[in-house]
């Protein structure tokens, strides 16, 4: 619409149809075979022109009315007749009472509560429980939850309330769980060095080496609990994910030392709820040696290593890496044999939760458009339910599984897991200090942390703070 009409619009609420539009636009007014093409602005200054024809005149010259301004601003019929009857007019909108058609009164059409305030409570009380995961994870999650929980006596749920749970959908989920939601920056750091000794005598693994649909192929990984300094000894993670069916077990190590390595490989492997196939891991000397490979040889185990500094290939560890290790246990600093057994102690409770009860979605394909990738996931399941659905693992195994099931709480999980993690918290070293600092007494925060100090400076040399350094970072 042109700046003329617009500003004729405005002048008058009433005028001739055939004075406000030009000759192409009366066409598509009077005949309504196209429709403008209008901003809304410029809808409502046409909503002010024909309300006052519309509410003033007769039946017959009202339909008219509303049939050319259907024709002219695109609106439907019913929606035209509501903005045409009303506008002007005062309508009480929750505690407020406005002008229809004021634009300086803008109105947030709120939907209605679906779920009330005891929903909300139950759901941010599960998703708690398992460590705050996605929407679609924890849809996925709740019917066994629940079940366990009521089975147990851990939680009683009206009808109406359980249905309500069980039937809200993970958009809604996200949604209400918004407020509680906290975002976490923390990357990891790489602290593996590559073993030479008998790396070529090891594949690389490609896709077509390993039956990825079948549990028992497995990628192994070291994550360090150095604190930030790899300096000395300290203790290490284990972390074995099944690829198949993304089942996770960790072990705690005393250092990354090849027989410490091996052990926690052999412990490992006694716990699988499944014959172990093959193994994956990165170049590091710690799984590049004489041992692991004639163990594998021996016992009829598939052995290859990915492609140096290319970490996905080693994809689904290095996500159970975060999303387990970092996430329970954090950065901080590790070292002895109490705190190796502490770790492991977690570690024997953590499994059972994440296994059990935390669903998580597998990459079925990846597709990409020019600069676009599109990846679609397969539905959200627990490594227990994808382990049950595999036709490959005896029925004997899948028999226990159901059993330990069975006797597991969730809740008794999640505060014994919340237990142990105090207690490990407990156990944190001091990390030895790096050459570059050795010779810096004070090393000043950043601006953004550091710590605001008195204004009045010390009177007296008595008064003064041993030797500190000044640093500049700007």
């Amino acid at each position: 619409m042109s700046r003329c009409l617009t500003k004729k619009l405005r002048e008058s609420d009433s005028l001739p149809h055939e004075r406000i539009y030009v000759k192409e636009q009366r066409k598509c007014f009077l005949t309504g075979e196209a429709t403008m093409r209008l901003a809304m602005s410029e809808r409502r200054v046409l909503v002010k022109a024909f309300a006052g024809q519309y509410q003033r005149g007769t039946k017959r010259e009202r339909s008219a009315v509303l049939g050319r301004f259907v024709a002219a601003s695109g609106y439907c019929r019913a929606y035209a007749s509501w903005l045409l009857r009303w506008h002007g007019k005062r309508v009480r909108v929750g505690t407020r009472v406005v002008v229809v058609g004021d634009a300086t009164t803008r109105v947030r059409r709120r939907r209605e509560r679906v779920y009330g305030a005891e929903v909300v409570a139950v759901v941010t009380r599960l998703w708690k429980l398992v460590d705050c995961p996605s929407g679609k994870r924890l849809v996925a999650a709740l019917p066994a939850m629940v079940e366990a929980l009521e089975r147990h006596g851990e939680l009683t749920l009206p009808p109406e309330v359980r249905r309500q749970v069980l039937t809200i959908s993970a958009a809604t989920i996200d949604r209400v769980l918004a407020s509680e939601r906290k975002q976490l920056a923390l990357r990891s750091r790489s602290r593996t060095k590559p073993g030479t000794l008998l790396k070529h005598a090891i594949p690389v693994r490609t896709f077509a080496d390993w039956d990825e649909q079948r549990p028992g192929f497995v990628e192994i990984d070291l994550v360090a609990h150095d604190g930030g300094v790899a300096r000395g000894e300290y203790v290490q993670t284990l972390d074995l994910t099944d690829v198949a069916t993304g089942w996770t077990e960790l072990a705690a190590v005393p250092t990354r030392a090849q027989v410490w390595v091996f052990e926690a490989v052999q412990r490992l492997r006694a716990r699988l709820p499944f014959p172990l196939l093959g193994i994956d891991s990165d170049n590091g000397g710690e799984f590049i040696n004489t041992h692991l490979m004639a163990y594998c040889a021996s016992e009829m185990i598939t052995f290859t290593r990915g492609r140096p500094y290319r970490k996905n290939d080693s994809c689904f560890v290095e996500q159970k890496n975060w999303s387990v290790v970092r996430r329970f246990v954090g950065y901080d600093r590790f070292q002895g044999e109490v705190a190796r057994r502490a770790l492991d102690q977690l570690y024997g409770e953590l499994r059972l939760l994440i296994n059990f009860f935390l669903p998580s979605m597998k990459l079925v394909e990846k597709t990409r458009h020019g600069s676009r990738v599109t990846k679609r996931y397969d539905r959200p399941q627990t490594p227990y339910a994808r382990v049950l659905a595999s036709p490959t693992v005896n029925d004997h195994l899948k028999d226990q599984l159901r059993t330990l099931e069975a006797m597991l709480n969730p809740a008794a999980l999640s505060r014994s897991i919340r237990r142990l993690q105090r207690r490990v918290a407990s156990l944190r070293a001091v990390a030895p200090p790096s050459r570059a600092v050795e010779s810096v007494p004070i090393l000043l925060p950043p601006p953004s942390r550091r710590i605001p100090t008195d204004s009045t400076a010390p009177t007296t040399p008595t008064q003064r703070s041993p030797r500190s350094l000044r640093v500049d970072f700007s």
